[in-house]
């Protein structure tokens, strides 16, 4: 893991440094291709990047958007949707036994029982074993209310600690409580507010 996330921040550097060359180069006729290319290699690298658990995706494409300019907010916006569902789609795909012994691992024995008692329940069960294990109840209205708590978390400034976006949507997938389409359409809403405001301040300038 350590050496992944050395791999991802050397990589960003290196795109920090080649991206800081757009501006100056500018679009052009004779070097148009050039600068979509690079506007795509960096997309493509910013879906990966923000799939990725703990990986401060919202922070990277604040960036983009900073050095790119306002433009490229829609893509932004895109990408990062486009991100999450990869992570949660992942987490879909995840085995119970297999997230059960991941865990156990880490040592995190009480996870491990948890997870391999919700291998074989339903939604609903899910939901109400996650409920009555809770330790006050605050978390019971967060799980009831689990879309809207989604989105606050994916919100919340520096929530790479939490896992990052791509984390809460791995960990969101991997639960089981989460049906696809409203996990896309609370996406579409939670990922929303930045692009909009940079889309409404250059507007308004």
């Amino acid at each position: 893991m350590i050496a992944l996330y050395g791999a991802l921040m050397s990589g960003g550097w290196f795109l920090g440094q080649w991206l800081d060359t757009v501006p100056a180069l500018g679009v052009l006729p004779q070097n148009e291709t050039q600068i979509h290319r690079m506007i795509m290699t960096a997309t493509l690298v910013f879906i990966v990047a923000s799939a990725l658990p703990f990986v401060p995706g919202a922070e990277i494409g604040f960036a983009l958007i900073m050095i790119l300019g306002t433009k490229i907010a829609w893509l932004v916006y895109v990408s990062m949707v486009t991100a999450l569902m990869i992570a949660f789609a992942f987490g879909r795909l995840v085995p119970a036994q297999t997230a059960s012994a991941a865990f156990a691992f880490f040592g995190l024995e009480r996870a491990s029982g948890l997870a391999e008692k919700m291998a074989h329940l339903t939604t609903h069960e899910r939901l109400d074993l996650l409920i009555s294990n809770a330790p006050d109840r605050v978390v019971p209205a967060l799980l009831r209310n689990r879309y809207l708590t989604l989105a606050l978390l994916l919100n919340v400034p520096g929530n790479s600690v939490l896992g990052g976006g791509g984390g809460i949507a791995f960990v969101a997938g991997m639960t089981g409580l989460f049906s696809l389409p409203l996990f896309f359409l609370t996406l579409l809403f939670a990922v929303a507010p930045v692009p909009l405001f940079f889309v409404i301040s250059n507007a308004a300038g």
